[in-house]
């Protein structure tokens, strides 16, 4: 039994009145065997962010995870298992040229598998590259198509009129624009949240804008809806590739980290010793494990590493601390990295972790009445992005260059030559002070608090003054992952 590469799709097990059980949740077994959650998993999923393998994971110690790119094999008798590899990313060496066609059959099979039955599917139109070509390639197939936009708060937000030139090429699909205004922020509703999940996800922030337009979508006929996810992960890739690249072809590579400095502010000291550090991934994981209060790490030392160290806050308990170094210690005594190459490892790990969130949003979704789907995030496609060179796949001077390359042809050109992407920031800064209130009765009676992992009254310090600095840069997610997570399995009945 096996999962999908992207981690969208997983396997779990456990020993259950000696016979080895198998399912898709990790929920649904710890049920069966009447667990709780494990603290010390609770405490790991604090870090800013939680590391692979430590990411990787399931929430009860009882039950086994299978990692995406491995299959669990139950002997005969049913009473023991082992793991066998199933999946090996391909080795980036093919060019551009050649990988293109590869890149757009698999695109073109991924979205022809959901639409090739007709019907009325919905996509997401962002006006972005991803979304853009899955819409493009919906509207080929025998399905009707609606595009849904939801237009940024931010006046110099773009997506609307790059959804609007898109449009003037699809004058057979329905577009529907959704009033910006009534677009949920980020953090709403978290209080309301009852969605029974096998693990927490920071995929709750942006839950109630990921659902909000689904009920209009599926009143319109809409039996599925494609998103653009995932795009951002496999079009696009790790300049770490570069920390290889400058001792293979150093006069290119050069010249191409000169133009990420520029591109991304990096400050020259910082982009020499992350260049000139060899850390293997063992040894990067135990020193991360020494570091957990220091500052957040410069995007230079996250963008060329092995990604991004993780780190605690200062609402975090030193108990929690303790535990969450101890499981990092541990790790880094035994881990490899998912490839030698960090540039691979970091595409890899960021697939999975895109897939961990997309597969709550899939079952957040089915529940509320429109399935999802995510076309990038198929075996076939990742494979297809990730056999490119890096050299051709991340550069400073072109915008996904490897997808314009593969959608030329069915995506027209003017619509080809956006070279950014909304951030949204003004949303989530606006989601802090809106919905001040119920982060503040988040920590009032805090399960975490109450387990020894976070401190409470500096939650509810800092959710009084959302102007804080380093909140804009997301470091909340996490813990109130977790919360929500302890919240919603307290509110709804476990399977």
């Amino acid at each position: 039994m096996q999962g999908t590469a992207s981690g969208l799709r997983l396997v779990f097990h456990a020993d259950i009145e000696g016979v080895r059980v198998a399912a898709t949740r990790a929920d649904t077994l710890a049920a069966v065997l009447g667990l709780d959650p494990d603290v010390e998993e609770l405490a790991v999923r604090l870090l800013w962010p939680a590391p692979h393998p430590l990411s990787e994971t399931s929430m009860w110690r009882a039950v086994t995870a299978v990692l995406p790119e491995a299959a669990v094999v139950v002997a005969a008798d049913g009473r023991t298992a082992r793991h066998t590899r199933w999946w090996t990313p391909p080795e980036p060496v093919r060019p551009l040229a050649a990988a293109a066609p590869r890149i757009r059959t698999a695109l073109e099979q991924a979205v022809d598998a959901r639409t090739r039955r007709g019907g009325v599917v919905s996509c997401d139109l962002s006006g972005g590259l991803d979304s853009t070509s899955v819409c493009f390639l919906a509207d080929r197939s025998p399905a009707r198509v609606v595009a849904s936009t939801w237009p940024g708060r931010d006046p110099a937000d773009t997506d609307l009129a790059w959804a609007q030139r898109a449009m003037g090429y699809l004058p057979d699909v329905e577009h529907v624009v959704w009033d910006a205004d009534a677009s949920p922020l980020v953090y709403e509703d978290l209080l309301g949240i009852d969605d029974l999940l096998d693990e927490p996800t920071i995929g709750v922030m942006d839950r109630a804008r990921v659902l909000h337009h689904l009920p209009g979508l599926a009143a319109r006929g809409s039996r599925l809806h494609l998103t653009g996810i995932g795009g951002d992960h496999v079009a696009w890739c790790s300049e770490a590739y570069y920390h290889r690249l400058l001792r293979t072809r150093p006069l290119f590579a050069l010249r191409q980290v000169r133009g990420f400095r520029a591109l991304w502010q990096w400050p020259l000291g910082g982009t020499l010793r992350a260049l000139a550090d060899v850390r293997p991934y063992g040894k990067w994981l135990a020193d991360a494990a020494g570091d957990l209060r220091g500052p957040l790490p410069p995007s230079v030392a996250t963008g060329l590493g092995w990604g991004m160290a993780p780190r605690l806050f200062d609402w975090v308990t030193p108990e929690a601390e303790r535990m969450a170094r101890r499981a990092l210690l541990e790790a880094a005594a035994t881990a490899t990295a998912l490839h030698p190459d960090r540039g691979l490892h970091t595409d890899l790990e960021q697939i999975r972790s895109c897939g961990r969130v997309i597969r709550q949003w899939d079952r957040m979704a089915a529940r509320a009445g429109l399935p999802m789907a995510s076309p990038f995030l198929d075996d076939r496609v990742i494979e297809a992005f990730l056999a490119v060179r890096p050299a051709e796949r991340v550069t400073p001077w072109r915008y996904k260059p490897v997808l314009a390359a593969a959608m030329r042809g069915i995506v027209p050109e003017q619509c080809l030559r956006r070279n950014n992407k909304a951030a949204a920031s003004m949303d989530a800064a606006d989601g802090l002070r809106a919905h001040r209130a119920d982060l503040l009765a988040l920590w009032e009676d805090s399960r975490l608090a109450e387990l020894g992992l976070v401190d409470g009254a500096e939650l509810r310090r800092l959710a009084r003054r959302p102007a804080s600095p380093g909140l804009s840069d997301a470091i909340l997610y996490s813990t109130i992952a977790a919360e929500v997570w302890l919240r919603g399995r307290a509110r709804v009945p476990q399977p």
